[in-house]
């Protein structure tokens, strides 16, 4: 994965989309951050995703990066039949750059868990190797620094419960993307 961030010359981006503001950070090897900020939703369907969609601020000429994860994020709100076309954009936050339970949760959700599908976190326990680490999968998801990429909106509770987003701040935003994914199974 080569270099740490601190060694990174680091461009941003700033994309409203139907879920609010996504500020995206990264460098030529990778994306480090995304970030939702003033999410505003309302209820899914009440606005048209392909129209609720533009980069507001970033560079003219984008790093490959920033360009495969605005694609990428374009293709999710706005042409998500399509997605397949789009490859996840390169990680080179830290966290992605030793091994760790984390990131063996992290690669383990965004490998096995499709669009418009869920699972626990017991079941994401299980699937990374470690049954008995429930606990330890929520805190993964709390320190994902690429949501949406890395799908831990998808990650609901046992009982059927969604679970919190955001530390329980963007419960709505988790909603309206599975209410999202969910329509576009139904396609």
């Amino acid at each position: 994965m080569g270099r740490g961030s601190g060694d990174c010359k680091m461009e941003e981006m700033l994309i409203k989309c139907p879920v609010g503001e996504i500020h995206i950070s990264g460098c030529e090897l990778g994306i480090h951050d995304i970030k939702l900020q003033n999410c505003q939703v309302t209820e899914y369907g009440a606005e048209d995703a392909s129209t609720s969609f533009k980069v507001c601020k970033g560079p003219q000429e984008m790093i490959a990066p920033l360009k495969q994860c605005t694609d990428w994020l374009r293709a999710y709100f706005c042409e998500p039949r399509q997605m397949e076309e789009y490859p996840v954009p390169a990680f080179h936050h830290p966290l992605f750059q030793k091994d760790s339970f984390q990131k063996s949760v992290l690669l383990s959700l965004l490998k096995n868990v499709t669009m418009g599908r869920t699972i626990t976190y017991k079941e994401l326990a299980e699937l990374s190797g470690n049954a008995k680490a429930a606990r330890a999968v929520g805190g993964a998801m709390r320190s994902n620094p690429v949501p949406l990429i890395i799908p831990c909106h998808r990650v609901i509770c046992s009982g059927g419960k969604i679970g919190n987003y955001s530390s329980g701040k963007l419960n709505n935003v988790k909603l309206w993307l599975l209410a999202h994914e969910k329509h576009v199974n139904k396609m």
